[in-house]
């Protein structure tokens, strides 16, 4: 597979982020046979390493859960079917209320939008998670919403990827 055709198949793997894609592929880290194994974790290293300004950026390319994109259809594919599947795209209306107030009150805090890796999780699961981490520390919530981002990154993958390893 050449830069082009990897950059297009796994550039959105990090949200709105294919930059990582690029760096992992220019720095000979990718190996055929793919595998989700081994793709997410020359990304993932790639991630971990870029400045904590382009990590802040791939953070801020999430978008609210249940949010205005949702709401408007515009999420990346990925985005939309992972919400679904969540249950998120079925809010009543005091429940979409709760995430507004909840996605507002978490960018005021930290700057970047709450982040869970959806995939298996109830809407109640996201919102007792999300009640608890907004009281994180910034600190814990960086550390934690990268640690998301990496597991949504795997998620994506396994399912472009028929083997993890």
């Amino acid at each position: 597979m050449d830069r082009a055709d990897f950059v297009q198949r796994f550039g959105g793997v990090f949200e709105h982020s294919p930059f990582i894609a690029e760096r992992a592929f220019d720095a000979g880290m990718i190996a055929e046979p793919l595998t989700a194994l081994d793709v997410h974790d020359a990304l993932a290293m790639i991630f971990r390493t870029a400045s904590a300004d382009e990590r802040l950026g791939v953070l801020r390319a999430h978008p609210d859960l249940a949010g205005k994109l949702a709401i408007a259809g515009g999420l990346t594919e990925d985005s939309a079917r992972e919400q679904a599947g969540a249950g998120l795209d079925r809010l009543s209306a005091d429940e979409h209320a709760r995430f507004t107030e909840l996605n507002t009150a978490y960018v005021e805090k930290f700057g970047f939008p709450f982040i869970i890796a959806v995939r298996g999780l109830t809407k109640d699961d996201i919102l007792a998670a999300f009640e608890t981490r907004i009281n994180n520390s910034r600190d814990q919530e960086l550390d934690t919403a990268c640690q998301q981002v990496e597991k949504i990154a795997q998620l994506r993958l396994e399912s472009l990827l028929p083997e993890t390893h």
